[in-house]
């Protein structure tokens, strides 16, 4: 009877610590699992802006031959997109798109002072595509950090918490616009009459 007891407790024992185990092991691939989510939706806010970064040489190209005195903000958009190509975190990326976002703002202000920049077929088809990159950053950006709100949700609850402290996952950084940059660059080419 003493030998069946003992022989209960170690099998109760193994059960409890294969259920902690799995659990931990469960647990651990869960949270694998949202990182990759992480990684994923920056990996599309870093498309969408390479994507960006790739049609404003074309953009400024044609701006240049209607208005070749406005150096500054050429200047302004070389700088800008320079800090881009240089950011690694998701804070230097936010902080550089916004930058880009204000020197395509100046930019884009010259179909004011000149008017005949409107009506280049090359310049309307690239703000344009200008247009629908800034939509898709807007949208992989809400992507991106309702998923960092989910894993830094999951990471910080028990029993994960305690799982993600031994792996050593930390909190995500969100995708922030400076309070300077709130609105996306005004990207309208239309008939400014109507």
């Amino acid at each position: 009877m003493n030998f069946i007891k003992k022989n209960g407790l170690v099998v109760g024992i193994l059960a409890v610590l294969v259920i902690v185990i799995v659990a931990f092991f469960s647990i651990g691939n869960g949270i694998t699992k949202e990182e990759n989510s992480v990684d994923s939706a920056y990996a599309d806010i870093d498309t969408q802006l390479q994507r960006r970064n790739d049609l404003i040489p074309n953009l400024v190209e044609t701006v240049k031959g209607y208005a070749e005195h406005e150096e500054k903000i050429f200047t302004a958009i070389s700088t800008a997109q320079s800090a881009m190509s240089k950011a690694e975190t998701v804070t230097d990326k936010a902080a550089a798109n916004d930058q880009v976002s204000s020197a395509l703002n100046g930019l884009l202000r010259l179909q004011v002072s000149y008017p005949d920049i409107k009506a280049d077929k090359q310049f309307t088809q690239l703000s344009d595509e200008l247009a629908g990159t800034e939509n898709r950053i807007a949208v992989a950006r809400t992507r991106y950090n309702d998923t960092v709100k989910s894993y830094n949700t999951k990471i910080s609850l028990f029993p994960t918490s305690i799982v993600a402290g031994m792996r050593g996952a930390t909190k995500k950084d969100y995708f922030k616009a400076a309070s300077s940059a709130k609105d996306a660059p005004s990207v309208n080419f239309g008939d400014s009459s109507k």
